[in-house]
């Protein structure tokens, strides 16, 4: 059973699962499909509040699904300017739709040209997810 996941190309990823989508010094920071669909049904998320520093490949909140509780990992070093307002009544969306409706905060950035370097490319994360689906067969 091969299951395909969705990797937008306008966005960079980490091997945690988690995405950036980059405009200028701001990131809009979600999970991918994959760890959406790994998750399942996603119940409550715990998210910093507004005006907190994150960094680059630490922990910043935590997603609680029916199965398990997972950390959130930060793409990027910044500030957080924006919580999804939907997400408190709606997890779900983090299901349903990942990338668009289901983002989950954004960042003030810090050290955009720098960090953009430590993040995987649509192709590298792709690459990324065939070999997780090559080890589990």
């Amino acid at each position: 059973m091969s299951t395909s996941y969705l990797v937008p190309n306008d966005l960079l990823y980490t091997e945690e699962h988690e995405w950036a989508r980059i405009t200028g010094t701001t990131a809009r920071i979600g999970v991918t499909d994959y760890a959406a669909k790994t998750l399942n049904d996603v119940v409550y998320l715990t998210l910093p509040p507004i005006g907190q520093e994150v960094r680059q490949f630490e922990s910043f909140g935590t997603v609680e699904s029916i199965k398990a509780v997972s950390e959130l990992y930060s793409p990027l070093t910044g500030t957080t300017t924006r919580l999804n307002p939907e997400l408190a009544n709606h997890p779900e969306l983090v299901n349903m739709s990942p990338y668009e409706s289901g983002w989950i905060i954004e960042l003030s950035l810090k050290r955009v040209e720098e960090e953009k370097k430590n993040l995987l490319t649509p192709a590298q994360y792709r690459d990324l997810l065939k070999s997780l689906a090559e080890e589990h067969h």
